[in-house]
């Protein structure tokens, strides 16, 4: 506040409200796991908002929202890298037994704890998908 980041200041108390209102919504307490899920959300709603703005010829506004991306990424634990993934994914298939499509829900149900917050699910299950085809 005192550096007068007006765009940073404002971007995490859009998170603390939107902590607020899951605790209020759910009636429970945001603990870590909780709170990097409200900001994958976050991201997740930024980037779709991107790509929409971006269709439209609004730059500026894309920007802005990239920006906020950016701020609340600070936050989140270091991203695993493909190969990472691969390996882990690959660690997964033998640990299940897992030898055809029919399954991926066990895979994707011992990797979704093991990597929620370091990976994107959708990397994970693309990763999944090749491996058992």
């Amino acid at each position: 506040m005192l550096d007068k980041q007006d765009l940073v200041r404002d971007t995490i108390r859009m998170f603390l409200s939107e902590v607020q209102r899951f605790e209020i919504d759910n009636k429970e307490g945001v603990d870590d796991a909780k709170a990097l899920q409200i900001i994958n959300k976050m991201i997740k709603q930024r980037n779709d908002s991107i790509s929409q703005f971006r269709d439209g010829g609004r730059d500026d506004l894309a920007e802005k929202e990239q920006k906020e991306v950016d701020i609340l990424s600070k936050y989140k634990p270091q991203q695993l890298s493909e190969e990472e993934i691969t390996s882990k994914v690959v660690e997964a298939i033998k640990e299940s037994g897992a030898d055809s499509m029919q399954d991926i829900g066990k895979v994707m149900g011992l990797l979704k704890s093991s990597l929620a917050g370091s990976a994107d699910m959708g990397i994970v299950s693309k990763i999944v998908k090749e491996q058992l085809a």
